[in-house]
Order: C-alpha cells, then sequence, then structure tokens
C-alpha cells in the first residue's frame, strides 16, 4: 500500500496552539498516512520535538532554513 502524506503548516502558530494542532492532526491519521509538518524554528520547533518524543514519535527532517523546519512524523512502531 502506498503511503501518503499530509501536510501541516503551522508557520506563525504560536505555542502552544501549534502542539495541539499537531496532536489532532496525528489523531486523525490512517495507517497509510504520514504528516508533513512545517513549522518555526527556535520555540515552536522545541516545543513539538519534545511533545512528540514524548509519545514515542520521531522526526526525519526533510527541509530547514534559517526561519523555518519541515518534517515528516514517524512513529516508533513503523
Amino acid at each position: 500500500m502506498k503511503e501518503i502524506s499530509k501536510l501541516l503548516d503551522l508557520e506563525s502558530i504560536p505555542c502552544p496552539l501549534n502542539v495541539v494542532k499537531c496532536k489532532l492532526a496525528l489523531e486523525k491519521l490512517s495507517k497509510n498516512e504520514t504528516l508533513i509538518v512545517s513549522l518555526d524554528k527556535g520555540e515552536p520547533e522545541e516545543m513539538i520535538k519534545k511533545a512528540l518524543n514524548r509519545k514515542k514519535y520521531f522526526l526525519k527532517i526533510i527541509e530547514e532554513n534559517k526561519k523555518t523546519i519541515k518534517f515528516k512524523i514517524l512513529h516508533e512502531n513503523r
């Protein structure tokens, strides 16, 4: 089965709203879907990373520049 990626743009979304939106998007994914998140670097990036690490997710960075980062979220069991 082909993997489908969904994009969640959280750029300019403040903490902790970005964390909440990310968690809600992950809950809505089906088995063959992954989530790609784009957000601001700094505090938003750190908050998302901490929240996802606690839930046993890890991040694969796809794209990064001085202001933003884009990554794919993977679950430990995948």
